[in-house]
This record gives C-alpha cells, sequence and structure tokens, in this order.
C-alpha cells in the first residue's frame, strides 16, 4: 500500500498494512480541522486529490480518500445519516469534502470515499476531539456545545474496515466509517474525568446542533465482521480505557 502523508492517520495505516494491497494508494494527507481551516489549505488537499487521481487511473491503481461522517458532513435537518440519502454540508469543511468525493467519481480511477467520524487513537494531533478535551480538563475547565454527541471510532476499527472492503474488493463507493452510537459530549468527557481522577469546570456553550446518527448498515453488509467488534454501551468505556487509562479515583479536585 502506498500512503500518502506523515501523520496520525498515515502511521496506523502503514502499521496495518504494511507491503498488502500494493495496488492501492490512500491519501492520509489533507485537512483536519473542522472549524479554522484556510483557503489555502483547502487548495492544497484539492490539489493533491487531483493530481494523485489523475496518477491512480493512469496507473491502474485504486484511490482511498478520507472524507468526514461529522456533523459537517450530516448536521444539518433533512439529512438521513446515509451515503445514499440527501446531505447538505454545513461548513467550509463538509462542502470541500463532498466536493472531492465528486471529483473521485468522475476522476476515471477506482476509488473509494471512507466518511470517518471522530477517530480516537495514540498519536493524535493536540487540536482533536481527545487530546483537546484532556488538555482542557487538565486545565480545569473544559468548553462543551451543550446538547452535542459524538460517533467515537477507535482507530484499529478503522483499519479493519478498509481491510475489509478492499479485501472483499468494494470499489468506486462512498461508505461511511463509524461505530453508529452518538455519546453526549458531557459523558465523554465524565470519562476522561473519572480516569484522570480529575474533575474540570465546565463552560457550556449554547449553540444551534443537530446530531444526525451515522448509518453503518452500507459498511455491516460490505464487511460482516464489524456486526461483531461489538459497538454497544460499553464501547466508550473499552475506548477510554485503552487510551486515557483506567479509572483511578472517585474524589476529583478542581483543576
Amino acid at each position: 500500500m502506498e500512503i500518502i502523508g506523515k501523520g496520525f492517520l498515515s502511521n496506523h495505516l502503514s502499521a496495518a498494512f504494511g507491503d498488502r494491497y500494493r495496488d492501492t494508494t490512500v491519501i492520509a494527507a489533507g485537512v483536519t480541522r473542522t472549524n479554522s481551516a484556510s483557503i489555502a489549505d483547502f487548495d492544497r488537499e484539492a490539489e493533491l486529490v487531483h493530481n494523485t487521481a489523475r496518477i491512480c487511473r493512469k496507473a491502474g491503481r485504486t484511490l482511498v480518500f478520507f472524507s468526514t461522517a461529522s456533523d459537517s458532513m450530516y448536521g444539518a435537518e433533512g439529512c438521513s445519516g446515509s451515503e445514499s440519502g440527501p446531505v447538505y454540508p454545513i461548513s467550509a469543511y463538509g462542502r470541500h469534502k463532498l466536493s472531492l468525493e465528486a471529483t473521485l467519481a468522475n476522476s476515471g480511477a477506482r476509488w473509494l470515499a471512507l466518511r470517518l467520524s471522530h477517530i480516537v487513537g495514540r498519536g493524535q494531533q493536540p487540536h482533536q476531539l481527545i487530546p483537546s478535551l484532556i488538555t482542557q480538563i487538565r486545565g480545569g475547565t473544559v468548553n462543551l456545545h451543550r446538547n452535542a454527541y459524538r460517533d467515537l471510532l477507535d482507530v484499529r476499527h478503522m483499519t479493519e474496515a478498509l481491510d475489509g472492503v478492499l479485501d472483499a474488493g468494494v470499489r468506486n463507493e462512498v461508505i461511511n466509517v463509524a461505530s453508529g452510537v452518538l455519546e453526549p459530549i458531557e459523558r465523554i468527557v465524565d470519562g476522561i474525568e473519572d480516569r484522570l481522577g480529575v474533575r474540570a469546570s465546565r463552560n457550556m456553550v449554547d449553540v444551534k446542533v443537530t446530531t444526525n446518527p451515522t448509518s453503518t448498515a452500507k459498511l455491516r453488509a460490505m464487511v460482516p465482521a464489524w456486526n461483531d467488534i461489538g459497538f454497544g454501551a460499553d464501547y466508550l468505556s473499552r475506548l477510554l480505557d485503552h487510551y486515557v487509562g483506567p479509572v483511578v479515583s472517585s474524589t476529583y479536585a478542581m483543576g
């Protein structure tokens, strides 16, 4: 597998796949900030996708692109959370990712676009969800959008999903890769605090939030093993146990 990028996802992809899928190129570089990306950031990713698609078409390779299943894509009223349902991206980030999916579909190359939920794993950037929450909690104050929910997915399960669809010969599809379980942001913070042994002050921000569950029906049909992972009530606890640590105390100190 050829992997373009030198960050969080590329490191996990390299470890998971090594020399397998030698006819596949994965773009693991691009815009990851949903709210603060610049026009130049979007242009760089678009140029990378366009150029890589041309190369893959000529070489007969499969191009894998990581899109988004976050609220940026599915956060508008009327969205079903399904790949085949109506989509009305609510931000420049979501509209950018959707346009690059269309670029792939019209490129003439074999392609896959995986719409990822909030991936969790070691080596993430500080601005990403779990590292950001950990830093805020340790600092004593955490800023939260009231009534917000997040679909969290272990990076190890993300690589399993990619492995499954590639092995099954799936191509030229947009696929949601998510747990399918929405967790209240306050429950996520509770779980992190339990493991750090710290209780932080919460600054609740009132914003209009529309969170639609991400459908995983398509992925489950393509990769039957996805049904056996166990995305149930204890998935969040298992995720936080692995990446934050065990619960350390039931007594909290401020800050």
